[in-house]
């Protein structure tokens, strides 16, 4: 396969994340080997782009990372609660069904695909334990950002000692939904008002999933919490986004990868 060097990417790397001991990036679409709707660093085994240039993207990633690309693990993300503790390497065909991941073994990079949910990154610097999880709108609801936090102190970690970064997310100027989707909120309880706001399109509402995501690791009292504030709708030259592949009438989209590493 081929390399490229290191400054063809254009990872974003968030300050509250440079700690000894971790690396992390949350990966642009930029500086990868795939075209068409999928240019350029799709990272996504999912898709239905050609499966040699996303193993030469992500071996670039690996790269960045400081790993093999064989230390480069994703889930197989369906949108739950679920989260795996992460102690040696698996392939393609052996990943996990989960969609949060939590590790204290040096040299095991956690990957979170995302193309419009929320990609987390977990760190706690003093117990060298960290997490990753892929948090929609669904994992938000039913708990996975709870959970991955509770799977890190199964480790050793404290929570006042954690630190939470959210990378491009989809963000309320671009995420419309219907009254069966805020209703269901709702039902579960009335202060999720707080995340909505009405749109132009009558019993329509914006949905803010960054802010409910805030709101819950807030809640949980961590160390600290981040919103790096990044759009993937709105900004196509860098993300990803399912929901504007919708809007296009495209036949698949590409994934952004969120990864942390214990070096």
């Amino acid at each position: 396969m081929t390399t490229m060097p290191p400054s063809a990417l254009q990872p974003i790397l968030a300050p509250p994340l440079l700690l000894e001991g971790i690396r992390h990036a949350f990966f642009t679409r930029q500086g990868g080997a795939s075209s068409g709707i999928y240019a350029s660093l799709n990272g996504g085994q999912g898709s239905h782009d050609d499966p040699e240039m996303v193993a030469i993207n992500r071996e670039r990633m690996a790269g960045f990372m400081g790993v093999s690309s064989d230390l480069l693990l994703s889930c197989w993300q369906i949108h739950s609660a679920d989260v795996v503790t992460v102690t040696t390497p698996w392939t393609r065909d052996q990943r996990p069904k989960a969609d949060g991941m939590v590790t204290d073994r040096p040299g095991l990079c956690l990957a979170i695909a995302t193309a419009d949910c929320g990609p987390v990154l977990f760190a706690d610097e003093q117990a060298q334990v960290i997490g990753a999880c892929h948090s929609g709108w669904k994992g938000a609801f039913t708990g996975i950002l709870e959970a991955t936090l509770d799977s890190m102190e199964s480790l050793g970690a404290k929570r006042a000692n954690i630190h939470a970064v959210l990378g491009p997310t989809i963000s309320a100027r671009a995420y419309e939904v219907g009254p069966e989707f805020y209703a269901r909120f709702i039902d579960d309880n009335p202060a999720s008002a707080v995340f909505f706001t009405p749109s132009g399109k009558t019993g329509h509402q914006m949905f803010d999933l960054p802010a409910l995501i805030g709101h819950k690791l807030q809640q949980a009292r961590i160390g600290s919490f981040t919103n790096l504030d990044r759009c993937t709708y709105g900004e196509p030259e860098l993300f990803y986004s399912y929901r504007r592949t919708t809007h296009a009438n495209e036949p698949d989209y590409g994934r952004l990868m969120a990864t942390i590493a214990l070096r």
